[in-house]
């Protein structure tokens, strides 16, 4: 096995990880987060796989507004909540 397969395999099995803690986080904040992290190591992978143009939608869309849009709409909702 090269170099390249070995960091393909951890990229792999830390987006695996960070799936499970996300899923399994208490704090819905948290879960987005663990999500963004998803992403961006989906940008290494394909980076690794030399399709920069799909990196740079996935870093742009995949982490950065859909980050965006689930911490507005939990922080939105919180504030809803507490003025009802």
């Amino acid at each position: 096995m090269d170099a390249l397969m070995i960091i393909e395999i951890v990229i792999g099995a830390a987006m695996v990880v960070f799936g499970v803690l996300a899923l399994n986080s208490k704090k819905l904040v948290t879960s987005v987060i663990y999500l963004s992290i998803i992403s961006m190591l989906a940008v290494v992978a394909f980076v690794i796989m030399r399709a920069p143009d799909v990196a740079i939608t996935e870093a742009v869309i995949g982490s950065g507004l859909v980050t965006a849009v689930f911490l507005f709409t939990l922080y939105a909702v919180k504030k809803a909540g507490e003025d009802a």
